[in-house]
């Protein structure tokens, strides 16, 4: 049975207090503790820093010329709002990047932009969590939930031994990296649905079973949080793709425009399975419907196979004493009467099966 996938928008976080200040972070009490990682990039070289601290982004900030601040776990928001004031990024923004039930969108501040998206940690589950990006002209920021993401052939790029695009560009070319790599995650969840729904239709031509109704609404359920996960993303990459501030530079928004349109095809590939499963549920309903048809139509002609035969055993069970008047029952003094009913019984049953086979009833 098809894993069910996790509802994006049935996440619940802690919010800021009715009447709070714009830009207070209040952690959620399922956070997870936060860990940073510290990529420090180069044209030539790079250089990964596990388990950084603040003072290892203050110190390697002005000797790189890009850098790549992974935190994981949202629970120290002392910890976030310090890297807030380091990159001078927009409490705002900060305050969406801990309430975890953000719509994916794209803002725009005067030397930063600041992304959220929604991403699938693990295939198997469907799991989702809110990823936030917020990258300027030298620096990229992730912030995740939890660990596990679609990042590692990033990662690679930036550790391959030749100098590679990704290690040349600036802030703009790693956050579409990062986005592009996110937005492509979604294919293999796409492929299992599409595969699933191939095996569901083989079956159900076979003869439909009850437990493929329950499969197929789980794999509609999840087509339906697919597509609120990924028709805001296409806006928020539209709108990277269509920015006019300086560090979003122009030869970052070809690349952008291909993610542009990985996102149409996900969201067309989501509503061709959606509306497969949708045909397929109408279908086994039908099956369903037809095979209780046939059932009650050959139930129905077994009685009417028997209406005659009970007819005549109850006239020949009434107990009339032929003895008494001959026209109580004679039959009943006859020497091969019993097989004399049971053959008449037999020819009558045998002529209805005959009748409604011509009659195309049977």
């Amino acid at each position: 049975m098809a894993a069910q996938p996790v509802n994006p928008a049935s996440s619940r976080s802690k919010r800021s207090p009715i009447g709070a200040p714009p830009g207070t972070l209040i952690a959620d009490p399922g956070a997870l503790p936060s860990r940073l990682t510290l990529t420090l990039i180069a044209p030539d070289t790079h250089h990964v820093i596990a388990d950084a601290a603040l003072q290892d982004v203050a110190t390697n900030r002005a000797e790189w010329p890009l850098v790549w601040l992974d935190c994981v776990g949202l629970a120290n928001v002392e910890l976030i709002a310090a890297i807030g004031t380091c990159f001078g990024l927009h409490p705002l923004a900060l305050e969406d990047t801990v309430n975890t039930s953000q719509r994916p969108k794209v803002d725009f501040f005067d030397d930063h932009a600041f992304v959220v998206v929604s991403m699938i940690d693990d295939a198997a589950t469907q799991r989702y969590e809110q990823i936030s990006v917020h990258f300027g002209e030298n620096f990229v920021i992730t912030f995740q939930e939890r660990e596990g993401d679609p990042f590692e052939p990033v990662r690679k790029r930036i550790a391959a031994p030749t100098s590679h695009r990704i290690r040349n560009r600036r802030a703009d070319y790693l956050a579409y990296a990062l986005v592009d790599a996110i937005v492509d995650s979604y294919f293999p969840i796409l492929d299992i649905t599409a595969d699933a729904i191939d095996r569901i239709e083989d079956a159900m031509l076979a003869g439909p079973q009850k437990g493929q109704v329950r499969q197929m609404h789980e794999l509609k359920r999840g087509m339906i949080n697919l597509k609120r996960a990924l028709w805001p993303l296409r806006d928020a990459v539209a709108g990277l793709e269509r920015a006019e501030v300086p560090f979003v530079h122009k030869e970052t928004k070809v690349f952008l425009n291909d993610t542009l349109d990985h996102c149409m095809r996900l969201i067309e590939s989501g509503e061709t399975n959606r509306d497969m499963l949708t045909g397929l549920i109408d279908m086994h309903l039908s099956l369903s419907q037809a095979r209780t048809n046939d059932i009650i139509s050959f139930l129905t002609i077994v009685s009417a196979i028997f209406i005659p035969l009970t007819f005549l055993a109850g006239i020949w069970g009434m107990n009339f004493d032929p003895e008494k008047s001959p026209w109580n029952m004679p039959e009943l003094l006859s020497y091969y009467g019993y097989p004399l009913a049971l053959g008449l019984m037999l020819v009558i049953a045998v002529a209805l099966v005959l009748f409604f086979r011509w009659r195309k009833w049977l």
